[in-house]
């Protein structure tokens, strides 16, 4: 082989080789990509499964796509335990509880009020370890012409601070969630009132629709990060001022939400917060969410 064609055969091999090794690195880059597109667990409100046998629905929401629940508090904690027991035997994870908090605020100036408050979270965080959720959905404060902004952000960090001990001892989080209260405005406030908790069992509940009025739900999961323990799914029309029946009806985008959970790492639960219906109503809810789990643009 004389010089020329010899220095010509290295240059070819090189350049297949170092092709070869590219096309590797971009096997592996897809497909670590299309990992990182692994759906959400789906979930949704217990009252929205038909009026059967708790086997029945269980059974039901598991066919059609689901995979978790949330229920309401429990007075009677035998009868949540059976609860969580016939679900885990159907496949499906209670996974949280909806407390809310709108009728005793932990924010309120009366203190009767707000132990009457703290009774019930306490009643709720028993209910999520007898069914064997991990969080307590909480809405943390109310502002209003009795209760000023800064009133609101003391009070109730004061008194959630007072049940950390038992959501401790119980392994239960306190997530509070963004709604339609007057409190907790933008996501840097969201973020700093659970960063001054200083604890792992206060976290955040973020709704998706409840900040399309007056934000954009992508910037407040950058945002919150790593704070984020559930996500709450429903969709919002800014021309009208009106919830939507279905994700992909109203101005949230769903592929930009999406990426912003993935960027931050969020791979929990997504739970419904649309209207009930029927059988083929709940069978497109669940497949508009799962398109929204894989990254679609559209429905």
């Amino acid at each position: 082989m004389d010089r020329f064609s010899r220095r010509r055969f290295l240059e070819m091999s090189s350049a297949a080789g170092l092709g070869i090794a590219l096309a590797a690195k971009g096997s592996k880059a897809q497909a670590s990509a299309e990992a990182e597109y692994t759906p959400f667990k789906k979930a949704l409100q217990l009252g929205h499964l038909p009026e059967k046998p708790d086997a029945e629905r269980f059974k039901y929401a598991k066919e059609i796509g689901f995979d978790g629940l949330e229920i309401a508090p429990m007075a009677d904690l035998d009868a949540a335990k059976r609860l969580g027991d016939a679900a885990r035997a159907a496949g499906i994870a209670i996974h949280s509880i909806i407390y809310g908090g709108w009728g005793a605020p932990m924010s309120h100036p009366d203190p009767a009020v707000v132990d009457k408050g703290k009774k019930e979270i306490e009643a709720a965080l028993r209910t999520a370890q007898a069914v064997g959720a991990d969080a307590v959905l909480l809405v943390p404060g109310v502002v209003n012409d009795k209760v000023r902004y800064g009133e609101a952000w003391e009070r109730s960090q004061a008194n959630i601070r007072s049940l950390i001990p038992l959501a401790e001892e119980l392994k239960i989080v306190i997530a509070v969630e963004n709604v339609w209260n007057k409190f907790l405005l933008s996501p840097l406030e969201f973020a700093k009132y659970v960063d001054e908790f200083q604890s792992p069992w206060i976290r955040a509940y973020f709704d998706i629709g409840n900040v399309v009025i007056f934000g954009y739900p992508e910037d407040w999961i950058r945002t919150l990060g790593k704070r984020l323990v559930k996500i709450h799914v429903k969709d919002f029309k800014r021309d009208g001022f009106q919830w939507c029946k279905l994700p992909y009806e109203g101005d949230v985008n769903w592929a930009e939400v999406r990426k912003a959970l993935q960027e931050v790492g969020y791979a929990g639960w997504i739970t419904e917060e649309f209207p009930g219906g029927d059988d083929a109503y709940l069978r497109e809810l669940s497949r508009r969410m799962s398109l929204f789990g894989q990254g679609a643009a559209k429905a």
